[in-house]
């Protein structure tokens, strides 16, 4: 399955936050994890409500 995160704006959006923040390569891992289970969990919502499109409110 195709990577959902794109890293280098994970690591630009922590930079902005603190400069001197690096990111290890298992935050990214774990981060790309949550990612999917959070679509999975809003695609599940959406197919309750009987929807072909994912809404603000299924996250």
């Amino acid at each position: 399955m195709a990577e959902i995160i794109v890293k280098s704006k994970v690591k630009e959006f922590v930079k902005s936050l603190d400069a001197e923040m690096r990111v290890s390569p298992e935050f990214y891992d774990a981060l790309e994890a949550e990612v999917k289970v959070l679509i999975e969990k809003a695609v599940k919502r959406a197919k309750e409500e009987g929807r072909k499109t994912l809404y603000a409110r299924h996250v």
